[in-house]
């Protein structure tokens, strides 16, 4: 089973179906804090749309496609990682997060990040990284500028929740410019 310890202490590994009670529960703790910076469909309400949600990941990624990736910190779901899109055909991904509030400040997104963006440009050879959060989504925006990441700009009222439509920044970091972090 693949698993990671991070350097925030938590441990990445990845998500799947049969974790869905637990993912359940985790939305629980976490549902009202997330909802307005992910999509409606990621904030479900009981054990079958949390296994519809990781179903849904796990075939994706069956496709060579996205992936999600849960944080438990001692022992504990609390958050986590996902390959939002991934195309090899373009070499382009988009990274995603969430975390529950009780998790927040110990650095997890960032380690966890850190360790999508080496398995993509390292190991998969991809050439771009996007991240997209809603513009006065001012923790996602501060992980991107962590990361190294570049703010390619904002789309307009590109987000809607719950009728109202809210700005959404792109920021991206080429391989080029990971292999130049890795450098220093």
């Amino acid at each position: 089973m693949f698993s990671k310890t991070l350097t925030s202490c938590g441990v990445l590994r990845a998500l799947e179906p049969w974790h869905a009670e637990e993912f359940a529960a985790h939305l629980d703790r976490a549902r009202e804090h997330i909802r307005p910076w992910v999509g409606p469909s990621f904030v479900t309400t009981d054990v079958a749309g949390a296994r519809a949600t990781l179903h849904r990941y796990a075939e994706r990624a069956a496709r060579d496609g996205a992936g999600i990736y849960g944080i438990w910190v001692a022992g504990t779901l609390v958050g986590g990682v996902m390959f939002v899109e991934f195309s090899t055909a373009t070499g382009s991904f988009e990274v995603g997060c969430w975390l529950e509030p009780g998790a927040e400040g110990g650095g997890h997104i960032t380690a966890a990040v850190r360790e999508l963006l080496a398995y993509a440009f390292d190991e998969r050879g991809m050439h771009r990284a996007e991240w997209r959060c809603r513009s006065d989504n001012e923790r996602s925006s501060a992980v991107a500028r962590r990361i190294g990441m570049s703010l390619d700009g904002v789309l307009r009222e590109a987000w809607p929740v719950e009728g109202v439509f809210h700005d959404k920044q792109v920021w991206s970091l080429l391989a080029g410019e990971w292999g130049a972090r890795a450098r220093d």
